[in-house]
């Protein structure tokens, strides 16, 4: 019998951890777990290809409810890790994992570096624009004028902007996904995958319980997908001016990518 036939094709479900998650019911990082193991069982990966690592909050639990090797790391310290186990192990796919807070406050440094280095690991930021696991503060990412529990008068302060942040840095694949759209989420993470260099894929995931500002509702008349419209993703310039596009539409997709630089 051939090797092919006797090699197993994996689905979703076989990438499905020993722990249910515990996040809030209709939280988007649910999306994003479904849409990761929907993307690597599509690519025919195997649970001991991947390594998804992570830093701390909601969906920094993430590794824990994927079946694959696992690391749970310091706040904001997930990308250094990554960085270690990409440069020990050349073959392995390697994922980090997290949040807003998490990816552009603490660990902000570790973000603009590691993308300029142009190592090969695909960062997945779960980006819900609040402070969840603490019950609800503003994040780097929060808008101006939010009202939170450390904000009660609303927020003064501006908010980042990953996606111009990382073309910015030297990030090679930049890319934006919603967890109410799954069929473009699937295929941006498997984009982001196999991308050879460092892929950003920042993802809205709405907190239901904490975020009154940014819902389903909020995003579902605005978002809209660069693939239906012309947009070069080849052209540094577009994907920088479609990332500062933020109002009535919100564009998600592939804003900027090359194979121009080397990578590890």
């Amino acid at each position: 019998m051939s090797e092919t036939n006797t090699q197993l094709t994996l689905t979703a479900k076989d990438f499905k951890g020993k722990v249910d998650p515990d996040w809030c019911p209709g939280c988007g990082d649910f999306g994003v777990l479904s849409g990761l193991q929907r993307a690597v069982s599509e690519l025919g990966l195997k649970p001991h290809q991947i390594l998804t690592i992570s830093g701390i909050g909601c969906s920094s639990n993430l590794p824990g409810f994927f079946k694959s090797y696992g690391m749970h790391t310091l706040h904001g310290r997930s990308l250094p890790h990554a960085s270690g186990a990409k440069l020990a192990n050349h073959e392995m796919t390697v994922i980090a994992t997290g949040g807003d807070g998490d990816g552009y406050g603490i660990g902000g440094n570790h973000f603009t570096h590691t993308s300029r280095r142009n190592l090969n690991i695909l960062y997945l930021v779960m980006d819900n624009q609040i402070y969840g696991l603490t019950t609800g503060q503003i994040s780097p990412t929060s808008e101006v004028g939010m009202k939170t529990k450390s904000t009660p008068h609303g927020s003064i302060e501006l908010p980042i902007n990953p996606i111009a942040n990382a073309i910015t840095s030297g990030a090679t694949w930049v890319a934006r996904g919603y967890t109410g759209n799954i069929k473009q989420l699937v295929r941006l993470i498997k984009e982001g995958i196999e991308h050879k260099g460092f892929a950003l894929l920042d993802v809205f995931s709405p907190c239901v319980t904490f975020n009154k500002v940014n819902t389903y509702q909020f995003f579902r008349p605005r978002v809209q997908p660069l693939e239906d419209i012309e947009h070069d993703s080849s052209d540094w310039k577009q994907g920088m001016e479609k990332a500062m596009v933020w109002g009535d539409v919100i564009h998600t997709g592939v804003f900027f990518k090359t194979n121009t630089r080397l990578t590890l």
